[in-house]
Order: C-alpha cells, then sequence, then structure tokens
C-alpha cells in the first residue's frame, strides 16, 4: 500500500500546485487561453511518453480494445474539459479582480472527491447484489463542504509577481544613480 499512497500525494502536490502556477501563467500572458493552449501540449506531451514507458515497462502490447479505447478517450476529455473549466472558472472572476486559486481550488477538489464517491456510490447500485451505503458517507460530504468554505476562506491570496523589464521591452529600464 506504500506506493499507490506515495503517488496519491504526488497528484494531490501536482495539482494542488496547478491551480497557482496557472494564475501565474495567466498573468504573465494576460489571457487564460494562451495556458489552457500549452497545457493541452503538456498534457499531450506527458501522456504519451507516460503511457508508452508505462506500457514498455510493463510489457503491455501497443493495441487497444474498442471499449478501452472508449473509455479512454471519454476519460481524457473529461479530464480536458475540467481543465478548461478551471480556466474558465480562474478567467471569469469579476472585471479588476484577479484570478483566486486559493477559493476555486478547494471547490475543484473538495467537488471532485464528493462526485467520485457519489459515482460510485451510483455504479455498486447498479451491479448486482444490495449495496448498502454507510451514514459515514453523507457525514463525509457534508464535512467536505465545511472544509472547501473553510480552506478557502482562510488561505492567504498571493498576489501574482509583477512584470520584469525584461518580460516588457516597450518600458525603457531604468537605471539607478551610481553612489
Amino acid at each position: 500500500m506504500k506506493l499507490p499512497v506515495i503517488f496519491a500525494l504526488l497528484t494531490a502536490l501536482f495539482w494542488g500546485l496547478y491551480g497557482p502556477v496557472l494564475g501565474l501563467a495567466r498573468a504573465a500572458e494576460q489571457s487564460p487561453f494562451k495556458p489552457y493552449l500549452l497545457i493541452g501540449v503538456a498534457y499531450l506531451v506527458w501522456a504519451i511518453v507516460g503511457g508508452a514507458i508505462g506500457m514498455k515497462y510493463t510489457d503491455v502490447p501497443f493495441s487497444f480494445s474498442s471499449v478501452g479505447l472508449k473509455w479512454g478517450l471519454i476519460s481524457g476529455s473529461l479530464g480536458a474539459f475540467g481543465a478548461l473549466t478551471l480556466t474558465l472558472a480562474m478567467f471569469s472572476f469579476p472585471t479588476g479582480m484577479k484570478p483566486r486559486p486559493e477559493i476555486v481550488m478547494p471547490i475543484v477538489f473538495g467537488g471532485a472527491v464528493t462526485v467520485t464517491a457519489l459515482t460510485n456510490l451510483i455504479m455498486a447500485r447498479n451491479q448486482a447484489g444490495a449495496h448498502e451505503t454507510s451514514p459515514w458517507l453523507w457525514v463525509g460530504i457534508v464535512g467536505m463542504a465545511v472544509c472547501i468554505v473553510v480552506v478557502a476562506y482562510n488561505t492567504p491570496h498571493v498576489a501574482p509577481p509583477k512584470k520584469s523589464q525584461a518580460a516588457n521591452p516597450a518600458t525603457p529600464p531604468t537605471e539607478k544613480p551610481n553612489a
């Protein structure tokens, strides 16, 4: 059980950094869609390279069943739509207001946990045989909603870095007087 937990923690680290870094990319480009395009390129490169290495390492043939192909493309599309709606969430704050990853990300991740739990609940109920839902599931969902609010409300907001002179060549550099 050690490796799955380590990889899950690494995923939490990467995705936890995703929102704040996306905010930096958006601020640097003054557009939410330039970073989104580059997110797509990064996903494509890392998915192909990582998938190919993983398939080679585990000696899995490079052929796909129609069912696996269908669900793989659907899950990839859901991930891409999630990245798009995350970009839109960061982009759609009122005019003059900076992106607020400290508000958006707890909603995204707390909501994702809840959607996963409810989806698995529905899938389990559709299988043959009786399935009893623990009341702790509902306690956890309510607790997650409370945690989303507490974390979003209490996380400090960090302003994006100011543009450097190198990033804005139209502005001449200011010289400091020699002492």
